[in-house]
């Protein structure tokens, strides 16, 4: 699973349209997410971190649930933008949390413990989560 950092406005414009997660490094005005949707119109979930969420318009996160994007609040650990503009989960472990949700783990004790192992946040590690017990 692969996360495009986007670190600032001026990227929006370049995104690839098949693009489904992206994290945004900058704080992103309510233009900049409706930019975002009009040139990914495939995106599933943003990810922003915690500082930006606190200050977010309520407005535009209706807008994103309505269209069905999940807003996950979190940062991207370790990433260096300079070599890669992807941040990658490693499969082994979207399939350790896979395998704890299909042995009856709840999402939040199955977040706890991939979150001691890893360092990713709390909110993407629950989207995975959610998204093995759809499949």
């Amino acid at each position: 699973m692969r996360l495009r950092v986007v670190s600032s406005k001026n990227e929006v414009s370049t995104l690839n349209p098949n693009e489904k997660m992206v994290h945004l490094a900058f704080r992103a005005s309510n233009v900049d997410f409706l930019n975002l949707m009009k040139i990914c119109p495939r995106l599933r979930a943003v990810q922003i971190p915690p500082s930006y969420y606190k200050t977010m318009s309520k407005a535009i996160q209706l807008f994103l649930e309505m269209q069905g994007v999940v807003l996950l609040v979190g940062d991207v650990w370790g990433h260096r933008k300079d070599i890669d503009e992807y941040f990658v989960i490693k499969d082994e472990i979207i399939e350790e949390v896979g395998n704890l949700v299909a042995k009856g783990e709840s999402i939040e004790n199955a977040t706890s413990l991939i979150q001691r192992k890893t360092r990713l946040a709390p909110d993407l590690i629950g989207y995975i989560a959610k998204s093995k017990m759809t499949v």
